[in-house]
């Protein structure tokens, strides 16, 4: 069984009282009334939900708010620090010396970025549910906001993240200072031989 299915399994089995039945009621839409009054589990839900394309291994959005909806936010946090163990092998991430200059641009562009994250974030192709789901996580922390942004991002990239998008979409929406700073970090670092 695969990592994702087991913790659809293990969330099927936390779901308590009423907490299936106020789900299902979310679900009329892209589910139907009939089909959802035979169901009677979180997996024959999570189920429906796969079939139609509103579920899976890199789609949760639409589960974790589910979960949000019906009060479970500790099951939507666990589906979200979940996500990046069965996000891909190690083949799908960016070679050690890529990662080291993504790290140096993720701490300049957290430190600096600001309100702007969501505009950011469109340049960089990240879906406008994504970001709702980042915002809604993450309310009153700029910060956070701007972190989880960036580790998504990496996570739909995978291998082909690279630090060079990063600074073409700061200067795409005019945060010119940002992508200057990152570029003199990753100067900083040659100059100082590790490359």
């Amino acid at each position: 069984m695969s990592a994702f299915n087991s913790l659809l399994l293990k969330i099927s089995g936390e779901l308590v009282g009423d907490q299936l039945e106020k789900m299902k009621f979310l679900c009329i839409k892209e589910i139907g009334k009939s089909r959802l009054e035979k169901m009677t589990s979180g997996l024959q839900l999570f189920t429906g939900l796969m079939e139609r394309n509103k579920l899976g291994p890199d789609n949760t959005v639409f589960l974790v708010s589910l979960l949000k909806d019906i009060g479970r936010l500790d099951l939507a946090d666990n589906i979200t620090n979940c996500e990046s163990q069965y996000a891909g092998s190690p083949n799908d991430l960016p070679n050690d010396e890529e990662q080291a200059k993504l790290d140096i641009a993720t701490k300049v562009i957290t430190d600096n970025l600001g309100r702007r994250w969501r505009a950011y974030g469109r340049k960089l192709g990240l879906p406008e549910a994504k970001l709702d789901h980042i915002a809604q996580k993450h309310p009153n922390d700029l910060e956070e906001q701007v972190v989880e942004l960036l580790k998504e991002w990496r996570k739909m990239q995978k291998s082909e993240a690279k630090t060079d998008t990063l600074i073409k979409a700061l200067r795409s929406c005019d945060q010119n200072y940002t992508a200057d700073l990152i570029q003199t970090e990753l100067e900083k670092r040659k100059a100082n031989g590790r490359q």
